[in-house]
């Protein structure tokens, strides 16, 4: 909890007090909101805090040492500021929430009780209930390498260092018809082989969902168009003529590394690991147990 001002602390010390919560979101995207609890809106730290979505919180609880606390808040679909579409899209996935206590009588007496982040969202019967964690739940996350085959770095970045503004790793392309709930029969792939954008990534650049980025999970070339399945979601309805971005993906096998991407010398894994399957596995005839590499 921030410092509280003197005149929000006197204020607690009276018999009557005029107090309430305001939430401010902060989404990735940078669009900010404001909802509070009171009745009418609020002007405070240069946010304006609407009441018309009915937020409430649950008990907040704050624990002393590393013991991560979780609030809820809740409230109702019904304002055109948090629709349900924007939700299941994933908007609000990891967004920013700042609780404030104010004086709704004197708004400028306010002070910082909580900074978290937006968790698991439940929707149900027209309202939802997000989960806020406190900023502690960020050392329960992995950190450091995993020793593994495959490679753990994100194809572009620092550690992979390809280059995907080169031409050859990118396309683009229209829908021509929606053949299931994920998978697209496409246009504008024409020559380029099965697979070169499986795990790659699709920006919606008109339709629906200008703008939104979705995962590939499979490519497969046609003789006149190619179908693309995408990573299951939920959002506005794909339509024929929607056109889009492609960027290869990798699958981050050592082989596919080397031989797509001739990357191998900054391959992150560690391909030469024996599993498992190697260990356990029975000695077959015609095998080789040199203690050579076991990919080249």
């Amino acid at each position: 909890m921030s410092a509280c001002p003197q005149p929000l602390l006197d204020h607690f010390a009276q018999d009557v007090t005029s107090i309430c919560h305001c939430w401010r979101l902060s989404r990735k995207d940078d669009h900010v909101t404001g909802f509070t609890d009171h009745d009418r809106s609020l002007a405070v730290d240069g946010t304006v805090f609407e009441p018309e979505t009915g937020l409430s919180a649950s008990e907040a609880r704050q624990s002393l040492g590393l013991s991560m606390d979780t609030v809820d808040i809740e409230g109702a679909l019904s304002s055109d500021r948090i629709r349900d579409e924007d939700i299941a899209a994933g908007l609000y996935d990891g967004a920013a929430v700042e609780t404030f206590l104010v004086n709704w009588r004197r708004p400028e007496e306010f002070a910082l009780v909580r900074t978290a982040t937006v968790g698991k969202i439940t929707r149900a019967d027209g309202r939802f209930v997000a989960e806020l964690e406190s900023l502690v739940h960020r050392l329960d996350q992995p950190n450091g390498r995993y020793v593994t085959r495959k490679c753990d770095a994100e194809l572009g970045d620092g550690r992979c260092g390809v280059d995907l503004g080169q031409p050859v790793f990118n396309g683009a392309g229209a829908v021509e018809a929606v053949e299931g709930p994920d998978m697209l029969r496409v246009s504008g792939l024409g020559g380029i082989e099965t697979g070169w954008f499986s795990f790659g990534t699709l920006l919606w650049t008109s339709g629906a969902r200008q703008g939104r980025m979705e995962r590939i999970v499979d490519h497969r070339a046609g003789e006149v168009s190619a179908v693309l399945t995408l990573q299951a979601g939920v959002g506005p309805p794909i339509g024929a003529g929607d056109a889009f971005a492609l960027v290869a993906g990798c699958d981050h096998s050592f082989a596919t590394c080397k031989a797509k991407f001739a990357n191998a010398l900054n391959f992150r894994g560690f391909p030469h690991l024996p599993g498992n399957d190697a260990a356990y596995a029975y000695v077959t005839d015609g095998g080789v147990f040199d203690g050579g590499p076991v990919v080249r």
